[in-house]
């Protein structure tokens, strides 16, 4: 991406997973008025503490013949016998902190401004508290291990577009997987390993793993063409429930569609070891907007 374009992206995307955070969703209620609610809640996105998300049907409801090339729903993935569902939403905030546990409050106070804004026009759907569990899922193995670093992950999260108005903004795929960690930790330390690909003790991946290994499975530079992703997921906990927010960040859906059609043996009948232990519950497709003078910017998709 070139320096025109360096810092017109939501830097929360690009900066480290935070100690503290909340993926909100919600689904669009009322078009009335609606341009008028969405630039109020810019004034509150900065990209960095708040990141913004919308969907393809929230887009084409702001403006009429508004586009964003290559963004659509998150489509249904099955193959034999195995289904990931989709729960698409309309709009997705990712309030970030890295403060400490004080942090956690901010956010829920954060949440209920945010909440009251969008009333008129949006209904939640799903609020999920998340943290930085030392960038680890709650398996206890690290997690985007293999993210890209430096120009490499700008060039994967962000668009470089002839339509210099859509440069910087970013393509999110989130999905929500429910683990079954006590399954999963009455395995041997092998068995584990073997899941996953990786040693838990030194984070090492090993050729002796089977094929259906996770990381054997995704490794995002096997695929023609390489189907790098930036990675930004974190864990959740709701009373005795737990698992992982996926987030991931790219130019395009194509590479992550690429690796779940792997992961759900569509490619060669081989079903990654994560689903013996996990599941997503649904997920969504987002468009990130750029931003403008310390705010997201619609202006590729508000007629003028």
């Amino acid at each position: 991406m070139s320096c025109e374009h360096s810092q017109s992206y939501q830097k929360g995307i690009l900066a480290p997973v935070p100690n503290f955070a909340k993926f909100i969703t919600y689904t669009l209620t009322s078009v009335d008025k609606l341009g008028q609610c969405l630039a109020q809640l810019a004034l509150r996105c900065d990209g960095e503490s708040v990141v913004l998300a919308l969907s393809a049907n929230l887009v084409a409801k702001i403006s009429a013949g508004a586009n964003i090339p290559g963004l659509k729903a998150m489509p249904e993935f099955s193959h034999n016998g195995l289904s990931l569902t989709q729960d698409q939403t309309d709009l997705l905030i990712w309030l970030r902190s890295n403060g400490d546990g004080a942090s956690i409050g901010d956010l829920a106070q954060k949440a209920l401004s945010i909440d009251l804004l969008l009333q008129p026009n949006f209904a939640l759907h799903s609020s999920v508290d998340c943290f930085n569990y030392n960038n680890r899922d709650l398996s206890g193995y690290e997690d985007g291990t293999e993210n890209p670093e430096g120009d490499k992950a700008i060039e994967t999260a962000f668009l470089q577009h002839e339509n210099p108005e859509l440069n910087g903004s970013s393509f999110l795929v989130i999905q929500n997987w429910l683990h079954n960690l006590k399954e999963f930790k009455q395995r041997s330390q092998a068995e584990q390993d073997d899941t996953i690909g990786r040693r838990l003790s030194d984070n090492e991946e090993f050729d002796e793993a089977p094929e259906s290994a996770h990381v054997k499975r995704t490794a995002q530079e096997s695929f023609d063409p390489e189907a790098f992703i930036l990675r930004r997921s974190m864990p959740w906990v709701n009373g005795n429930e737990n698992g992982l927010i996926f987030a991931a960040f790219a130019a395009s859906f194509d590479p992550f569609e690429t690796i779940v059609q792997r992961m759900i043996g569509a490619e060669d009948g081989l079903v990654d070891n994560l689903f013996s232990f996990t599941k997503p519950q649904g997920g969504g497709y987002y468009w990130c907007p750029p931003v403008s003078e310390g705010r997201v910017n619609f202006s590729a998709i508000i007629a003028r």
